[in-house]
């Protein structure tokens, strides 16, 4: 073990975790990866759920595993946004459930009866989404989830007081929520008393570098605990250059000093996430959720290295909005496509190829929008994640938004995860 100082990011998405121990050297970040797990939401009575018992443990896996192999300083903990966990003292209330779960559709127009959303996104820039956690929040009033609830935790924060046993909650993740006041950075109290849910539940936030406690006497702190925002933070973007961070979900956007909530923003659904010191103003669009999907009930066998070459083979030119809600978690992915290409009968290269086509499409509209209402021209896009291995989509991507692409085939979301750890001790 060489004399020098480690930590540990625990990269967790939709579908896999990732626990990546980082060291500052030769003016530069280097990540090895010392676990790796399976992540993905179950089916329960109807409901999507995550299976927060299974999570803790590969999360404590992945960390006695690093900590045999290097004398870890400290690990911060990054999630996808918007879901939570309830808890009754140190209990969880069950179930906990995963974004893409439909249940919020009955009560989204009943929030907007109360606040308009043009008021909602007035305070907190936030877009539209059936999912945000205002929405989940609000089914759980309706139906007496919050009556014992002593804390609401997005994710991360659940994960960090598992290991320490001390409940902070961080700004970044916060923001998705649609609860979060663009101006003050903390919990919005009015629209909190407008929905009725319990004031107790909503304390103070803290930014990335805070520390939340130890770990087998590693300390704990909060990075930007969003992944997106980690990964902005690991991206080494050009000033003024837009970012697309390509996994499961494609978020597109540009680092803007502060919140842009105009009408055309709104109309638009472009949100306003918190970063590192800036605003993330950026789309969701559903990214490459729409390909493992097809790959997955297509042809789940073959390698991604195949299923570029299938994807290169096919002259198909149909493609579909991406951002449409029916490809949020559709029964059959590709039965979604066949409806909205009008069309059945395709090899799953013409399908593959149609999810490659889409996406570059939404790209290009998203980045005209994003000139538009900054009133700014881009050079460059810079794209990580799974996304920047695919270069089909790298080339239709340059052609449809008319810019130089920079894949970066790099872990920005650990990185940027790491970057702020080393930035705590001044390492950096």
């Amino acid at each position: 073990m060489k004399d020098r100082t480690y930590h540990l990011a625990v990269d967790i998405g939709a579908s896999s975790g990732r626990h990546i121990v980082g060291y500052y050297e030769n003016h530069e970040i280097k990540t090895e990866e010392v676990y790796r797990f399976h992540n993905g939401v179950k089916n329960e009575e109807g409901h999507l759920v995550w299976d927060m018992e299974s999570l803790l443990y590969e999360v404590k896996k992945g960390i006695d595993i690093a900590l045999s192999l290097y004398r870890v300083k400290s690990l911060a903990i990054d999630t996808w946004g918007v879901d939570y966990v309830l808890l009754d003292g140190e209990e969880i209330i069950q179930p906990v459930y995963a974004y893409r779960d439909h249940r919020t559709e009955e009560v989204m127009e009943t929030v907007h009866g109360i606040i308009p959303f043009s008021s909602l996104y007035e305070r907190t820039g936030i877009q539209k989404q059936s999912f945000n956690t205002i929405y989940q929040l609000y089914y759980d009033r309706v139906n007496g989830r919050l009556e014992k609830a002593t804390d609401f935790l997005m994710i991360p924060e659940y994960l960090s007081f598992a290991l320490t046993g001390n409940k902070v909650k961080e700004y970044t993740n916060a923001t998705t929520t649609s609860l979060v006041n663009k101006d003050s950075g903390e919990y919005d109290l009015d629209i909190i008393k407008a929905l009725s849910l319990p004031s107790r539940l909503f304390t103070s936030l803290a930014k990335p570098k805070t520390k939340v406690g130890e770990y087998k006497g590693v300390d704990v702190l909060l990075c930007a605990t969003h992944d997106t925002a980690s990964a902005v933070e690991g991206m080494n973007v050009e000033e003024g250059e837009p970012y697309l961070s390509s996994g499961t979900w494609s978020l597109l956007g540009l680092k803007v000093p502060s919140p842009i909530t105009d009408e055309k923003s709104m109309e638009g659904n472009w949100s306003n996430e918190g970063g590192v010191g800036y605003t993330r103003y950026q789309k969701n669009i559903m990214g490459m959720w729409l390909i493992n999907r097809l790959k997955e009930e297509l042809a789940p066998s073959i390698s991604y290295k195949e299923f570029n070459a299938l994807t290169e083979s096919s002259s198909f030119t149909g493609y579909v909005d991406a951002e449409d809600s029916s490809f949020l978690s559709p029964e059959s992915m590709k039965d979604a496509f066949d409806h909205k290409l009008n069309r059945e009968g395709l090899k799953a290269e013409d399908y593959f190829r149609s999810a490659v086509i889409s996406l570059s499409k939404s790209y290009g509209r998203s980045i005209r929008e994003l000139e538009e209402n900054t009133k700014r021209r881009f050079n460059r896009l810079y794209i990580v994640g799974g996304g920047a291995n695919n270069e089909l989509l790298n080339r239709l991507t340059e052609k449809e938004t008319g810019l130089k692409v920079i894949a970066k085939k790099i872990e920005a979301t650990a990185i940027g995860n790491l970057k702020i750890q080393m930035e705590a001790y001044n390492e950096l």
